[in-house]
């Protein structure tokens, strides 16, 4: 049998298939429009389409090549699959491909750059260095399944609907109203003092970039938005939303996409909501 459509067409560290029981399990009875700031995977948004739960989705993300990914699959997914249908599977031409200037390819020849690198990369791994650039190495696998013609489609059909745009996470103030949902996704905060955020967006997300989510998430609720938010479950995130109007929520979710195996494995995860 096969999976529903659509899915996420990309791996992304922290994405949210693992804890989309949870997540869904949580979600609030009702809401006009769906907003998804930390885009990334995007698989909140996709289990809520296949749910037939969304009339309206604002999708954003701080990462400009992967928002263009999410553009040019909606508006330009057949070129994006033909692409695709061309590329080896072939360690000489991943690396052909990294080494090429995104930003100096079409639309469509960028996101099917990304989604090629990040299918066939070292352990589904999305990495850039401080200069912005990709750098993960090429990967082991026999068959990666980089070219899914019937997902793509999908997931194009999912996006019609959808406004995407590249923006911090406080676009949400403007684009969200009352009754609306707003689920935010941020790089978890580090378990220890020595586990760091991987640059998977060079400059990282610290703990003031924490502070200023827990205050746009009360802006937010002031307004009558609805607010969930997913982060580790460490004492720096049950501080910032020790008080009312959050709730937190502790469960167990399991990670599978880090480059050290020890990682791997069933944690303990926060999901906090203002309702």
């Amino acid at each position: 049998m096969k999976r529903p459509l659509p899915r996420p067409f990309l791996k992304w560290a922290g994405g949210k298939t693992q804890l989309l029981d949870a997540l869904m399990a949580r979600m609030p009875a009702a809401f006009r429009a769906y907003h998804e700031p930390f885009l990334g995977g995007g698989a909140l948004f996709f289990a809520l389409h296949r749910a037939g739960r969304l009339t309206r989705a604002f999708l954003s993300d701080s990462n400009a090549e992967l928002i263009d990914a999410y553009i040019a699959i909606r508006d330009h997914a057949e070129e994006v699959i033909a692409l695709l249908a061309g590329y080896p599977h072939d360690r000489d031409f991943y690396y052909a491909l990294r080494a090429q200037d995104p930003w100096r390819l079409s639309l469509p020849e960028r996101a099917a750059r990304m989604i090629y690198l990040n299918k066939t990369g070292y352990n589904g791994l999305y990495r850039v260095n401080r200069r912005g650039q990709f750098n993960v190495p090429f990967g082991r696998y026999k068959s990666p399944r980089y070219l899914d013609p019937d997902n793509l489609r999908a997931v194009a059909r999912a996006l019609q609907t959808a406004d995407i745009r590249h923006q911090p996470f406080e676009g949400a103030l403007e684009a969200a109203g009352t009754g609306d949902f707003v689920y935010f996704d941020p790089p978890y905060a580090p378990l220890s003092r020595t586990a760091h955020f991987t640059a998977y967006q060079a400059g990282g997300f610290g703990p003031e970039d924490q502070a200023r989510l827990r205050d746009v998430c009360l802006a937010l609720s002031d307004a009558g938005v609805q607010v969930m938010v997913s982060n580790s479950d460490v004492d720096l995130i049950r501080g910032l939303y020790a008080r009312p109007p959050f709730r937190i929520h502790r469960v167990e979710a399991r990670r599978n996409i880090n480059s050290k195996a020890s990682a791997r494995g069933k944690i303990g995860e926060l999901i906090i909501t203002n309702y």
